[in-house]
């Protein structure tokens, strides 16, 4: 069975998996923004339940600072506030890749079914999933 796709279906195989690539690279950096997310909510728990006048200190780099616990809050709401908006942007971008994805793949099982069939290709269904 040496034979070789159509260059139409070469195309729409590679074009696939540059899709899956794609998703692979959106859930990476989906699941490290969830992360950053649960982490910054934690803190942000820890800092509420403190007392206002409780030394607060923050990372910067690779040394603790002294920091207003009031201004760490208010950091650490708009960071988390700007990391739930990167999330959902990054679940809507995933769902349409996928949809993309999906898409795609039916068409070329439906070129890859078309390509057995006119290969003589004997017997039952199609080729098991």
């Amino acid at each position: 069975m040496g034979a070789e796709l159509p260059p139409e279906a070469q195309e729409k195989l590679q074009k696939l998996q540059e899709i899956q690539e794609q998703l692979s690279q959106i859930a990476m950096q989906k699941q490290q923004s969830e992360q950053q997310l649960q982490e910054a909510e934690r803190a942000l728990e820890l800092l509420e339940e403190t007392d206002e006048d409780t030394t607060v200190y923050k990372s910067v780099g690779d040394v603790l600072v002294e920091s207003d616990r009031n201004e760490t809050v208010e950091e650490l709401q708009e960071e988390t506030e700007t990391l739930e908006v990167r999330v959902d942007s990054l679940e809507s971008r995933e769902q349409k890749t996928e949809e993309q994805f999906e898409s795609l793949r039916e068409e070329v099982q439906g070129m890859l079914g078309g390509l057995g069939g006119a290969l003589g290709g004997a017997g039952g269904g199609g080729p098991a999933q």
